[in-house]
């Protein structure tokens, strides 16, 4: 009887490091009002660069170091791309893009407590989402548990692949940013 106490005991006590690891991913996002990064963006071959800030839920604001200089804006629930070299730009429904759930941090809490994570090449933690067709792979670094990435297909249903890097968290933010221009 007393070995059986024990190794009950044992168990109520033991937490295997992937669930430990997916329980402090959840508790940093739960702390993480917005995020500001540099990151590089790989579609089709052809890799970008620049900076954004994401506030949650769903605003993103982007700017590319290209020469087209283009910019991505989301107030919650359109998405804007806009160059400056042209007048016009695109407006799209957030939620007819893959940034509808990226952008949605109790939507990823919420599906991350229900996935299992996967270990890749012993230093990255991913998790696989789907949703309305949608593939959406999100990667934390498996020493600190930050945020990396994430790949999704955009909406040209293009591979697209995200690396962020130089990452802070919960910056003061001028909210104008995420004012999208009038309709054309």
């Amino acid at each position: 009887m007393f070995k059986i106490i024990i190794t009950l005991l044992f168990f109520s006590f033991y937490i295997p490091a992937n669930s430990s690891q997916k329980s402090k991913i959840i508790s940093q996002m739960k702390l993480t009002n917005n995020l500001s990064f540099d990151f590089v963006q790989t579609i089709n071959d052809k890799s970008e660069d620049g900076k954004c800030i994401i506030e949650y839920p769903k605003k993103i604001f982007c700017e590319y170091n290209n020469y087209r200089k283009k910019i991505i804006v989301s107030n919650g629930k359109s998405l804007v791309i806009k160059t400056t070299n042209k007048k016009g730009y695109y407006r799209y429904p957030l939620n007819k893009t893959p940034l509808e759930f990226l952008l949605d941090k109790e939507y990823l809490i919420s599906k991350i407590e229900n996935l299992e994570p996967r270990e890749i090449d012993n230093k990255y933690i991913n998790f696989k989402i789907f949703e309305n067709n949608n593939e959406i792979n999100i990667f934390f670094d498996k020493n600190y548990l930050n945020l990396i990435g994430w790949q999704t297909e955009d909406i040209y249903q293009n591979l697209s692949i995200t690396f962020i890097s130089s990452v802070k968290k919960n910056q003061e933010i001028n909210n104008k940013i995420f004012k999208l221009p009038e309709n054309n």
